[in-house]
């Protein structure tokens, strides 16, 4: 059977053969320092055991499914890996509390590695999402440093991805809880796969209230992670300090190799980290296509390219002389070479809000009075699309949400040529509100002849009254960075903004009131007024690539 599901993964990925034979030797026992014993299986050659170098892949996930897929992919083109169940998961001893504990064990983990006898010293390492992270925690502080890293759809820090602008990204975390809290229940694969079969559970579960029960909801029984997580929303830093490794020294690091997608929930950290590697001097390539986070379409790419960078870091393979950056240009359906991120020859474009829901590309007019809305905590503005781990994610029409009384939208006028942006993007709203509370979505939709509405890109922005920019008259100013994108807008579609106070489920509701978001049951009306005009340029920055 291993055999043959060997063969069908090749088949899937469009891999060539034939592999060759490997040994797995399970549940090796690593000891950390704690006193806490980790398992792992190697993945070797068979016959007299040899010191090489060795893949290294940490995993919540166990080290079936994809640690059976990774190690055995991996060893069939002769690569040495150890797979290892991260603490508290598939065996491990202590307690799992995602992300505090990755950095000292997986320093003991190398230390422990590098003593073996079919260990030479040198160590790669791989693996996407929380895997990926596990690499951010080990690869700034290894010394003697690693040979390479592939890591794939995840950042060196997650606070800002699951608090993005402030706003706790609230069904994401609940789908990978959901994920967490059941796989050793369901397995590692079931327990994922089941996900959107628990779609309706999972929504119900967070739209009730207090949050602090919606893991038990979820899954059947608390989840420290989840409790970890909305109990330290209004001051997410100072907990998740051992989870962020975005201070690291570039020249120190070894080379990267990413792949992402633009529909990914860590893109914009991802391309953060990608510029501070490049700037700093290290070796660094990125890929990012259409994909959403572990989307199938990204996983030949990923192969091909975890096989590569691993040819040529470990076995001395010969390299390529590919660009760092190939990014894939959506509805222009081309992929682009580029020498670095942000893209050099990428014009910022500023496109501006304007009386009568009018959005322009010149200079702003007379300002007129403001746009107003009020946002209701017991009915907020829906979600639609984006970055989400399961469906519906990536794009979707969004007219009915902005047929909505919470909802300002700005449109522009049809495009003479076809426009296409690469790069970052970002905004700059002049709002006040009642309360001097809530949030501020921003989204960037293309708006085809017929009247439908894709969403392109989006952020989320907490007003806290003691941290807002303010301009002259009081008035708060919201300075947003929307995610990157590479997307062509056609000619004769329009761009339009949209300007909301939610998007629900996505983002966890602003209940108006103050209330700790883990215990707030209470909601009050917030009412908006968004300014425009020459003392109140609200808009956004699109990236023109000629």
């Amino acid at each position: 059977m291993a055999v043959l599901a060997d063969r069908l993964v090749d088949r899937l990925l469009g891999l060539p053969g034939p592999p060759a034979p490997y040994l797995r030797e399970r549940d090796l026992r690593v000891p950390v320092s704690d006193g806490v014993v980790l398992l792992a299986d190697l993945y070797r050659r068979p016959g007299p055991v040899q010191p090489r170098p060795t893949v290294l892949m940490r995993t919540p996930y166990g080290r079936e499914g994809l640690g059976t897929i990774i190690g055995s992919l991996l060893a069939r083109r002769g690569f040495q890996v150890l797979v290892q169940s991260t603490r508290g998961t598939f065996g491990s001893g202590g307690q799992f509390r995602p992300f505090l504990h990755e950095s000292p064990d997986g320093l003991d983990t190398l230390d422990w590695l590098r003593a073996q006898d079919w260990s030479d010293g040198r160590v790669s390492t791989v693996g996407p999402s929380y895997v990926g992270h596990t690499q951010w925690a080990l690869a700034p502080y290894a010394d003697p440093g690693l040979c390479s890293m592939n890591a794939d759809i995840t950042a060196s820090e997650f606070t800002s991805t699951f608090y993005p602008g402030g706003a706790p990204g609230l069904l994401n975390l609940a789908s990978w809880v959901n994920q967490i809290g059941r796989q050793e229940r369901l397995g590692a694969v079931t327990g994922y796969l089941a996900t959107p079969v628990f779609s309706r559970r999972k929504r119900r579960a967070v739209a009730g209230l207090p949050l602090q029960a919606a893991d038990v909801a979820l899954t059947g029984a608390p989840v420290m992670f989840w409790r970890d997580f909305v109990e330290n929303a209004e001051q997410p830093r100072e907990f998740w300090a051992p989870a962020e490794h975005d201070g690291f020294d570039a020249a120190a690091m070894p080379p990267v190799c990413m792949v992402t997608g633009w529909w990914d929930l860590f893109l914009q950290r991802q391309l953060m980290d990608f510029t501070a590697l490049q700037r700093g001097g290290a070796t660094a390539r990125i890929t990012i296509g259409p994909w959403t986070h572990g989307d199938r379409g990204s996983l030949t790419t990923t192969a091909r390219e975890m096989l590569h960078w691993l040819g040529v870091h470990l076995h001395g393979e010969p390299g390529d002389d590919r660009a760092p950056v190939r990014v894939f240009v959506q509805h222009a359906d081309r992929w682009t070479d580029l020498p670095c991120w942000p893209p050099p020859l990428a014009q910022p474009t500023e496109w501006y809000l304007a009386p009568g829901g009018e959005l322009r590309a010149e200079a702003p007019g007379p300002a007129g009075p403001p746009d107003t809305f009020v946002y209701d905590p017991a009915d907020p503005t829906p979600s639609v699309g984006g970055p989400m781990l399961q469906p519906p994610s990536k794009q979707h029409d969004n007219r009915a949400v902005e047929a909505r009384d919470d909802v300002l939208v700005y449109t522009g006028p049809p495009l003479e040529s076809d426009l296409d942006l690469l790069g970052p993007v970002s905004a700059v709203v002049y709002v006040r509100t009642g309360s001097q509370e809530g949030d501020v979505f921003v989204r960037v939709c293309d708006v085809a002849p017929d009247g439908t509405s894709l969403n392109v890109t989006d952020a989320m922005h907490r007003l806290v009254p003691s941290r807002e920019a303010t301009a002259p008259d009081g008035t708060a100013v919201v300075r947003m960075g929307l995610s990157p994108t590479g997307y062509r807008v056609r000619a004769g579609h329009r761009l339009r903004v949209q300007i909301a106070a939610a998007a629900f489920p996505r983002f966890a509701r602003n209940h108006g009131t103050g209330e700790r978001m883990a215990t707030a049951v209470d909601g009050r009306r917030i009412s908006y007024e968004v300014l425009h005009g020459p003392e109140h340029p609200s808009h956004v920055v699109l990236p023109h690539h000629p």
